[in-house]
Order: structure tokens, then C-alpha cells, then sequence
């Protein structure tokens, strides 16, 4: 997964430790030396993460975060505070401020990229759901929305997984002093079987239980439907780097270390929940506005009046990121037998099957549309070349592999799809260009025998270079 990093520090040595560390993990880095070039090069390029010192002579980093976070243009990046400071109290400022974490130095490397890792994650996902926002508003659907940092953190309902009584307490009672229902439970089993009854705005849990896994917990949380969402803050002490930094990569949010103090128990809850009912929000109010005017009523799939707008979004934030994206155009193959032979009803569901199947193979926030007929569309962000190829024929082989149940009296029926794909730079792009573009791959896949892959200045792909044993959305 590519990211550009902004490391601001005033200290040259620091800089280039931070720079040398990210660039062997393959991030693009940029750098700053003081709080007015890091706030001009946060607008200027948009970074996907702020690595930011505290310490710096004139605007410290406090102000430089208070400074991203109150602008609507840059509120979403998010910012990591690095500093020598060790007092508790400096840890709470720079959380409420905004920071999505507090590093001190010396930083411990695991730590470091873990929670690299797991923030530019976080941000694929809410530029996403921001991008569809814009989207929704230029359409007039929906009002503007504020920052995740107005939202309201009274009320949550929270659950705690902890086997000694007290600290279980002590966790408890702190939470209870700020309006907060908390669940105490000390086990795995307790905890799903609250989590089967009651939804929680956010999940603590001990990495230190002495009856079994805490960091298994979190996996089965984050594989869980129900809990997917949920944000899990974790529980650990200095020896447990390496845990946490594996629970970091398996989907938890965050961490805080023991002994644990309780004004940061407090600030990294409200950073959860805060960022919870942000998404929770924007997700449904677009889901509502968006559902009638910009989706196909067959389908469910977006249709071609927010592809277009959609794409021309993505175009433009390419240029920006100097990032390229993917245009795959589908099409099934000989379809009008399908309503000749079996119905329009048994056409109907194949066209839902198709659209399901197209989208479970694709990550959440990579985009399909349906452009009208049987032809469909899926957009893919800041995906490599060889992925692409990947997923292209993981999608062919989705249709073509496993016949279709579409009600007919025969049985399931078996039909195909032809691809055609076009890899878009970051140069400047109509979004009808591309669309022609992978149109013209389409047509040449049709051509060439159908049921097959091709690319823009590829040709046709060899199924055999690109296969796939799970089937499983590639990241």
C-alpha cells in the first residue's frame, strides 16, 4: 500500500533517521523543518500521514495539529505527535488537539510503522467515503458535513474485557464520570455474549489475561459482522510492543500502556468515538440521500450519472497525489439469449448475481457502477499495474467458474464476462477518455473470443500468469 508521510521536525539528524526508516518501508516522504512549511506542504501535497515533532522553536506542534485539524481541507490527515515530552499531560494536549497518536522518543520501531500502517489504512477509508460525500453535495443530495472533532462523545455505550477487578474498576469508574454506560465483563465468551444482545460504540480490551488471548479476541472481533466497526482500544504494557503491533495490523484502533492513566483513557475514548459517530453519520445520511438518485433500482450499483461525477473526482485527486487508478469495463457475454431462452425475470436476477459477485471480489472502497443493459464498470484507486491484472481475471473467473441460479426450471445457467482495462496515470484525463479507453480494451476482448481479459497496451492477459487461489479482495 503506497502513502507519501510528512516528517516536520526542526532537528536535520531527526528528520533523516524518520525519512531513512519510511523510505526502507517504501513510503514516499516528504519533510518539513517548521510549523509554517509543514502547514504549507500539507496543503500543497497532500499527505496521507503527519509524522509531527512537538518541540519546535515558534509554532510548536500543537498548534501546527490544531491548525490541520480546524481546516476542512486537511481535518482527515491524520497526524502522529513524535516528542521527548513523557508527561501525561502533554500526551492529552497533542490527543486533544486532534492527534490520532503520541510517540516518544526514542521511537520504538515497531510501534512507529504498526501504527503508520494502520492510520494510512484508516485514511483510504475515510477519503473514500469523504470523495463520495463531495460527490453527494455536488449533486445537491446532502448538506456539508463538519469534522470528526465536533462530534458529540456523551452517551457512549462501551465494553470492557479485563480479569483483574481493579483495574476492570478503575477503568470503569473513569469512564462512568463522563456520561459513558460501560460493560465489565472477564472473558472472551462474557464479551460475546454481551456483544449478541447490545451494540457498543467501542470496545477495551486487556492484552494481559490470564486465561486466554486477548489479541485473538480482537481478531474474532474484527472478522465478526456485528463488531467490524467497532473500535478496540487495547490494553498492554511495554513488553507487549510486538502484540500490540500486530493487533495494530489485524484492525485494532488504538492502544494505551499500563499503568493507565486516566485522563488518557479519556482522550483516546473520545478520539474513537468521536471518529465512530463521524463515519456512522456520514455513511448513513449518504446512504439515504444517495440511494434513490444515484443507484440502479435493479442492482443496488451505482449508475452512470454518479460514475461520471464520481470518476471525475478520483481524476483530479490523482493529479494532486500523484497517484494513478484502474477503469475495468465488463460486459456479459451474450446476454439477450439469457432473456430469449429463460425470461426477463430469470435476466433480471442473473444481472443481480452479477453485480453481487463483481462486488464481493473487490475491496470496499474500490467502486462499481452499472452503465446500463449488462455492462458494468468497477474503478480501482491507488492499485499497482500487476494487482490490477489480478483482480481483472479474479472477477472473470467469479462469473465463469460457478453457474448462476436464476430461477430457471434447467437449473443453474453458466455465462461469462469479457473485460477490457486501462491503467490511468496522473496526468490530466476527461472521464471520457478513460471510459473510451477501457471501452476500446472491451471491444477487443469481444473480439478476441470473449470470456477473456484485455489491456490498453497489453493485450490480452494469459489467465495462467494471474491466478488466484483465494478469493479474497487484494489490498
Amino acid at each position: 500500500m503506497s502513502a507519501r508521510v510528512l516528517v516536520v521536525d526542526d532537528i536535520l539528524p531527526n528528520v533523516k533517521l524518520l525519512e531513512a526508516k519510511l523510505t526502507s518501508e517504501y513510503y514516499d516522504v516528504l519533510t518539513a523543518m517548521n510549523g509554517e512549511e509543514a502547514l504549507r506542504k500539507v496543503v500543497e501535497e497532500s499527505p496521507d500521514l503527519v509524522l509531527l515533532d512537538v518541540m519546535m522553536p515558534g509554532m510548536d506542534g500543537f498548534e501546527v495539529c490544531n491548525r490541520i485539524k480546524e481546516n476542512p481541507k486537511t481535518t482527515h490527515i491524520p497526524v502522529v505527535m513524535v516528542t521527548a515530552l513523557t508527561d501525561v499531560q502533554d500526551k492529552v494536549r497533542g490527543l486533544e488537539s486532534g492527534a490520532d497518536d503520541f510517540l516518544s522518543k526514542p521511537i520504538n520501531d515497531t510501534a512507529l510503522m504498526a501504527r503508520v500502517r494502520s492510520l494510512v489504512r484508516l485514511k483510504m477509508s475515510n477519503d473514500e467515503w469523504r470523495m463520495r460525500e463531495n460527490t453527494a453535495n455536488q449533486f445537491g443530495v446532502m448538506d456539508e458535513t463538519t469534522s470528526p472533532m465536533a462530534e458529540c462523545t456523551q452517551g457512549a455505550n462501551i465494553l470492557v474485557v479485563e480479569d483483574k477487578d481493579f483495574d476492570l474498576q478503575k477503568i470503569t469508574n473513569t469512564l462512568e464520570s463522563e456520561n459513558k454506560t460501560v460493560r465489565g465483563v472477564q472473558s472472551g465468551v462474557e464479551a460475546m455474549e454481551l456483544i449478541s444482545k447490545h451494540d457498543f460504540d467501542m470496545i477495551i480490551i486487556s492484552l494481559n489475561l490470564e486465561s486466554e488471548d486477548g489479541l485473538r479476541l480482537c481478531s474474532h472481533l474484527k472478522s465478526n459482522e456485528r463488531t467490524r466497526a467497532v473500535p478496540i482500544l487495547m490494553v498492554g504494557t511495554e513488553d507487549d510492543m510486538d502484540r500490540i503491533a500486530h493487533g495494530l495490523e489485524i484492525g485494532a484502533h488504538d492502544y494505551i500502556l499500563r499503568p493507565v492513566e486516566k485522563s488518557e483513557l479519556l482522550a483516546r475514548t473520545r478520539t474513537q468515538i468521536r471518529r465512530k459517530r463521524f463515519q456512522e453519520r456520514l455513511r448513513a445520511t449518504y446512504e439515504i440521500s444517495l440511494s434513490m438518485a444515484l443507484t440502479d433500482s435493479l442492482t443496488g450499483l451505482y449508475n452512470r450519472r454518479y460514475l461520471e461525477v464520481h470518476l471525475d473526482k478520483l481524476l483530479k485527486k490523482n493529479q494532486e497525489s500523484k497517484k494513478s487508478l484502474a477503469v475495468l469495463m465488463l460486459d456479459i457475454d451474450h446476454f439477450k439469449p439469457v432473456n430469449d431462452t429463460y425470461g426477463h425475470k430469470a435476466g433480471d436476477e442473473a444481472l443481480k448475481i452479477f453485480a453481487k459477485r463483481i462486488q464481493d471480489n473487490l475491496r470496499s472502497f474500490d467502486l462499481v457502477a452499472r452503465l446500463g443493459g449488462e455492462e458494468f464498470v468497477a474503478i480501482l484507486p491507488d492499485v499497482s499495474e500487476r494487482r490490477t491484472y489480478m483482480v481483472a481475471e479474479r472477477l472473470r473467473r467469479a462469473i465463469a467458474d460457478e453457474p448462476l441460479d436464476v430461477g430457471a426450471q434447467t437449473g443453474p445457467i453458466n455465462i461469462t464476462t469479457s473485460i477490457g482495462g486501462a491503467i490511468i496515470d496522473f496526468e490530466d484525463h476527461t472521464v471520457e477518455e478513460v471510459l473510451e479507453r477501457a471501452d476500446k480494451a472491451l471491444y477487443e476482448a469481444k473480439e478476441g473470443g470473449r470470456n477473456c481479459v484485455v489491456f490498453e497496451d497489453k493485450g490480452k492477459l494469459n489467465p495462467e500468469d494471474y491466478d488466484i487461489q483465494e478469493r479474497k479482495p487484494i489490498e
